[in-house]
């Protein structure tokens, strides 16, 4: 083969293996998750469809039994009444961000942020994204990590970008330490009222907050990552076993009338900021040791046993 005739093969080479290479990005992002990786119910018990992420890429329930997978990357997602946000992955090259996008996954507004992604929640009317990310660390189980929590106010354009600089009530009194760490929002359906993690001081509280005000107020100890109720009356969270993260946590319930705890029936450590997929269920996400995750699904009433919602998949939040 003379010198003219290898240059022809290898730009014929050249062009199918592009061609190949488009053909397979198109479909990618459409194409379906594998048999094992598939919704196990396609929804909430109520018939409601997920929304979750699958290898970091934002995904959805596709009855029966299969799921959607969209080209959208994000660590932590979530959606409510047609506002979906997005925690983007911080890489190499790129800084994280906020973004906000509507129910066709268009984008209404993107927040530069530095961290790294860890919780992320939007209010049942769409409105409040609340998030928090990791400054120093990587985990709430070790010494000397730092978070920021953050609220975007998408019907105003109002943005809070820490919730340290909030006025803190402890124990009736004004409060303010350097050690202030925040994180776990999530909030009441007037869009207003709020629950939060504080750490301070070596320990970890219940917090409530006034959003206009700029106020937060301590409630009880050892809970963290709350997460509201649908009728706004009780709060699933995480506590540390013995008080100790080291240990681990385990998943319960909060009566917020009258701050009565009741352990759920998971008994494997959570560490995640469970969700509400209806008035009956708490949802939430578990690692498994080769670093692939699993939604799981508990009875909120506290007795039951957990069952699988979908394989390779965190992040879920009900959709409408």
């Amino acid at each position: 083969m003379n010198v003219r005739s290898r240059v022809i093969v290898l730009l014929v080479s050249t062009v199918l293996l592009s061609a190949v290479a488009v053909v397979y990005t198109v479909f990618r992002g459409a194409e379906p998750a594998p048999a094992e990786g598939r919704a196990s119910g396609g929804g909430t018990a109520d018939g409601r469809r997920l929304q979750f992420l699958t290898n970091g890429r934002l995904s959805y329930t596709s009855p029966p039994g299969s799921r959607r997978v969209t080209s959208v990357e994000c660590d932590r997602a979530y959606a409510a009444a047609g506002t979906v946000a997005c925690l983007r992955p911080v890489g190499a090259l790129s800084a994280g961000a906020l973004v906000v996008m509507d129910a066709g996954l268009r984008q209404r507004r993107r927040v530069p942020l530095t961290g790294f992604p860890n919780r992320l929640r939007v209010s049942a009317s769409g409105r409040m994204v609340a998030w928090t990310l990791f400054i120093d660390g990587h985990s709430y189980a070790t010494t000397g990590f730092s978070t920021r929590a953050g609220v975007l106010d998408t019907r105003t354009g109002r943005l809070v970008t820490s919730l340290e600089d909030f006025a803190i009530t402890r124990e009736g009194v004004p409060y303010r330490n350097r050690d202030v760490n925040f994180w776990g929002i999530t909030f009441a359906a007037d869009d207003n009222r709020f629950y939060a993690t504080l750490s301070t001081g070596g320990g970890r509280y219940l917090v409530e907050g006034d959003f206009a005000a700029r106020t937060v107020r301590a409630l009880a100890p050892n809970v963290e990552c709350p997460s509201l109720s649908p009728d706004g009356t009780r709060l699933a969270f995480k506590s540390a076993i013995g008080g100790d993260p080291k240990r681990g946590w385990r998943l319960s319930t909060l009566d917020l009338a009258t701050l009565r705890t009741a352990s759920l029936a998971e008994t494997r450590n959570v560490d995640d900021q469970p969700v509400w997929l209806d008035d009956h269920t708490v949802g939430y996400t578990l690692q498994l040791s080769d670093g692939t995750n699993q939604t799981w699904a508990v009875p909120a009433s506290g007795p039951g046993r957990p069952r699988l919602l979908l394989d390779n998949a965190s992040s879920a939040s009900p959709m409408p």
